[in-house]
């Protein structure tokens, strides 16, 4: 399916193309003046890999244009205004971005979330946001800025309990026994999800392992009231507001919201992974 992230690349890709023919070489020449590996050339041009500014600017300077390095920063920005990568959202560490989480849920009135495999951001106790952000550094080899990180994510929560805002979340249930933390740490979160169901800003469902399902689930998305989709991959986080993309997120929303139980029924299922800790 090609996506406007991807015709973004193709456009861009075919603008640079343009710049190494205007400037009489070929792939393996401007390769040559660049340092790079021709198939880099060949990825970036054809719209398979993205380029960094570092590579933009270079390559303004490679083909003898200096001048072009605005319009192609703008057309780079263009395309990270909707995907952005985490490695560079995450250059200075997490804190940032959590800042950045909070602007979106103070303008937001209503958000609706499925989560997979984890507890949302929102919802998590100190200890289990601690290990998230270690994780995530680790993973991504990023800067750890864990103590900020989590005192920021905490502060967001404060969200929970403004009048007025709305909070509706889906959990499928093997998000709750995945656990990724000490037996203690995720008794403790468990806890936590368990006194969330019943505030009245929040409505927790929890999606059976055994519901039958009107789609199979994919991954997991936040909904920002109607204008915003967040969706997060290994690599990079979607941010979409076109219409079309709203509506779709809504409707996958929806139809997994069929197969949720609430209240009590959720305390329970949360309640039996909990006691399957063994923990005091």
């Amino acid at each position: 399916m090609t996506t406007d992230f991807q015709r973004g690349r193709e456009a861009l890709g075919a603008r640079l193309q343009e710049l190494r023919v205007e400037a009489g070489l070929d792939g393996k020449g401007l390769a040559e003046r660049l340092g790079w590996h021709r198939s880099k050339v060949s990825r970036v041009q054809s719209g398979k890999q993205t380029p960094t500014l570092a590579d933009l600017e270079a390559w303004a300077d490679a083909t003898g244009r200096p001048g072009v390095v605005g319009e192609l920063r703008g057309r780079l920005a263009g395309i990270e205004l909707h995907y952005r990568s985490w490695r560079r959202q995450l250059a200075s560490g997490h804190r940032i971005r959590q800042e950045q989480a909070i602007a979106e849920t103070l303008s937001t009135k209503m958000i609706r979330g499925v989560e997979m495999v984890r507890i949302p951001g929102l919802f998590q106790t100190p200890d289990y946001a601690r290990h998230t952000f270690a994780a995530s550094s680790e993973f991504r080899q990023t800067p750890r800025d864990v103590e900020d990180a989590v005192r920021t994510r905490i502060r967001r929560q404060e969200a929970l309990y403004t009048p007025g805002k709305s909070f509706k979340f889906l959990l499928w249930e093997g998000a709750l026994y995945a656990r990724t933390t000490s037996p203690a740490v995720h008794a403790a979160q468990m806890d936590r999800l368990i006194s969330l169901v019943g505030l009245d800003t929040v409505e927790l469902g929890v999606v059976p392992l055994t519901a039958d399902l009107r789609r199979a689930p994919s991954h997991g998305f936040w909904i920002y009231d109607r204008r915003l989709v967040i969706v997060e991959t290994i690599s990079t986080e979607m941010w979409l507001d076109d219409e079309e993309s709203v509506q779709l997120y809504e409707r996958a929303w929806s139809w997994f919201a069929e197969s949720a139980v609430y209240g009590p029924s959720a305390q329970r299922l949360i309640d039996r992974v909990r006691g399957a800790l063994d923990v005091a």
